[in-house]
């Protein structure tokens, strides 16, 4: 092995002012999550199902697996079967992220549930190599607009995979345990030496979406099932890059800095604990209970550009279809937001000076 992992060291590192204020403030929302999950039940739900949805179509499409949002919808629900690979992909990302959300306290982060967890996300496929550690160098490459190939990242060699990864696991169960270093400083850690080990033939940036999640989940943090993480990620694609590639400078030698990943992950973090907020809030300032043009007003009020009725039930789950078309409709005619286009093609805008 030509890289040792130990994250028992984190504990001796000095962290920037802005990591620690990323923790502070999750470490906040996360408090307010168990008010949340007590006295939101029905609203949670539709989140949890919205959340779900867009974490299987974001992750996929981070990596090029797209399908129709109708079809999304249909393999969501089982009422379809799929119809080529990147479906069958979308299927088994689906069938991964509810075996998380469902069972998280009971999927330690071993290398053999690592293993279990590909070959479920791989299993449509008929892919012979899920489920298994990869057998073949996988650099992570570029072509140039002049069709030139650029090698990014040379990740950890086969041979060196499984050894790397139990040795990672080991490090983080340890580290954990003896609770040396704050989870949401750990978890990015992890994701980024599994990422550049890149343990497997395919899968592996949708395998470390998942690991985020479950890793996120047994640490308390369970955001992720209600506001798509993913889907976060996705939004903010070159940033997640950039810090990854800030962030694996050096790697090999063990001289690299995380915090660029670090700080990403906890922003991205931190945003969808704001988010959820934002979408189970009932109350107003003076504590009195909303309705459901107050929670679409509020809503409106935070959007910036054109958005959708659909954007806006996604993030009302208190209010149902009917009261977010009425209260739509009353903010028209109020002056508050325009209605641009008809159909399925309409949007809306905030007048100028509301």
């Amino acid at each position: 092995m030509r890289r040792e992992f130990d994250y028992t060291v984190l504990a001796k590192e000095t962290w920037d002012a802005e990591i620690l204020s990323y923790v502070a403030k999750i470490h906040e929302y996360k408090g307010k999550q168990e008010l949340f999950l007590r006295q939101k039940p029905v609203e949670l739900q539709r989140l949890i199902e919205i959340a779900k949805i867009q974490s299987t179509e974001s992750s996929n499409r981070i990596e090029g697996i797209v399908t129709t949002n109708p079809r999304l919808h249909q393999l969501m629900a089982d009422k379809t079967t799929p119809r080529n690979r990147d479906e069958e992909e979308i299927l088994g990302y689906r069938n991964v992220l509810a075996l998380v959300h469902e069972n998280y306290p009971y999927i330690p982060v071993t290398p053999n549930y690592i293993l279990q967890l590909h070959g479920e996300m791989l299993k449509y496929t008929g892919l012979g190599y899920g489920g298994r550690f990869k057998n073949v160098p996988n650099e992570i490459d570029m072509i140039t607009k002049d069709g030139e190939k650029v090698v990014l990242f040379q990740p950890t060699e086969p041979y060196e995979t499984p050894e790397a990864v139990r040795i990672i696991c080991d490090s983080l169960r340890l580290t954990a345990g003896k609770e040396l270093i704050d989870p949401l400083i750990l978890i990015p850690c992890f994701i980024l030496d599994f990422l550049c080990i890149h343990p497997f033939n395919d899968g592996n940036g949708r395998m470390s979406r998942i690991l985020t999640l479950l890793l996120l989940y047994r640490s308390g943090y369970l955001v992720g099932q209600y506001v798509s993480i993913e889907k976060a990620i996705a939004d903010t694609k070159e940033s997640y890059y950039k810090a990854l590639a800030d962030a694996d400078r050096g790697w090999h030698a063990g001289e690299n800095d995380p915090r660029p990943f670090i700080r990403y992950m906890l922003a991205v973090i931190l945003s969808c604990y704001r988010d959820f907020e934002n979408r189970v809030a009932v109350t107003d300032p003076a504590g009195a209970r909303s309705t459901a043009y107050d929670l679409v007003k509020a809503c409106v009020n935070r959007k910036i550009g054109t958005f959708t009725k659909q954007e806006i039930l996604q993030e009302c789950p208190r209010a149902g279809k009917s009261s977010v078309e009425s209260a739509l409709k009353q903010l028209t005619s109020e002056g508050h937001i325009v209605k641009l286009g008809a159909g399925r093609a309409t949007r809306y805008v905030r007048n100028g000076e509301s």
